[in-house]
């Protein structure tokens, strides 16, 4: 069965090249297309299931619209093609509802595989994403010289962790919202870390970001 794509892209070389994708291969099915956030709210209205290939960071769309749908269609997937994110960006944007997150520069091969993730409800991040969000700031000066930016798949186990490092929250304050024990919570952030072969004693066990994370003014982020 094909996975249906609805293209939010306002750039028309961008969306074009989505769609020369899209029409080049077989399990993929071109539904239609929004230039703006009023356009995908109509769209989505009859869009029931599949993938929306956005980019969130397009002023023609936002955080807000993201939200509006999958709050109307939970089933909906949402994959952004976009900047490289920081750490405040990339919890918005789970938070607000993108199922996975590539970066502009990704290959065809990692786009193809973001996308049946997504539309399987998976979710599937670009490795250079996921370095910069798990890194502390120990492991920034034992960071390896280059990190793949293959994709890579997260479990919703995963994610959630994700989205709470990134927002700051220690092993203990984790393994409590998640009724999970601080060591399983440590064992999951180590199985990510692996995911991405960093091998850093200290990344793995502290995974320590500033509570601060929540003020831009007061957090410095890392976009490298």
């Amino acid at each position: 069965m094909k996975i249906p794509i609805l293209i939010a892209q306002s750039n028309y070389l961008v969306s074009e090249g989505i769609k020369t994708m899209i029409f080049n291969n077989s399990g993929l099915l071109f539904n239609s297309q929004a230039l703006n956030g009023d356009d995908l709210s109509l769209l989505a209205e009859t869009f029931k299931s599949g993938v929306i290939i956005i980019d969130h960071n397009d002023p023609a769309f936002g955080i807000s619209i993201i939200r509006k749908v999958k709050l109307s269609n939970p089933e909906i997937g949402f994959l952004s093609i976009s900047d490289k994110p920081n750490r405040w960006m990339l919890s918005e944007a789970l938070r607000a509802g993108i199922s996975s997150y590539l970066c502009r520069d990704c290959g065809k091969e990692e786009i193809l595989e973001a996308i049946e993730a997504t539309a399987n409800g998976e979710q599937f991040f670009c490795g250079k994403i996921l370095s910069d969000v798990l890194r502390t700031d120990d492991a920034i000066s034992h960071e390896p010289e280059f990190v793949s930016c293959a994709g890579l798949k997260i479990s919703q186990r995963e994610s959630e962790i994700i989205g709470m490092v990134s927002e700051g929250l220690t092993n203990k304050e984790i393994a409590k919202k998640l009724f999970l024990s601080a060591h399983t919570v440590t064992t999951h952030r180590k199985n990510i870390m692996a995911k991405l072969g960093v091998n850093n004693t200290a990344g793995l066990v502290l995974f320590a970001i500033r509570n601060s994370i929540i003020s831009p003014n007061l957090f410095s982020f890392n976009t490298n």
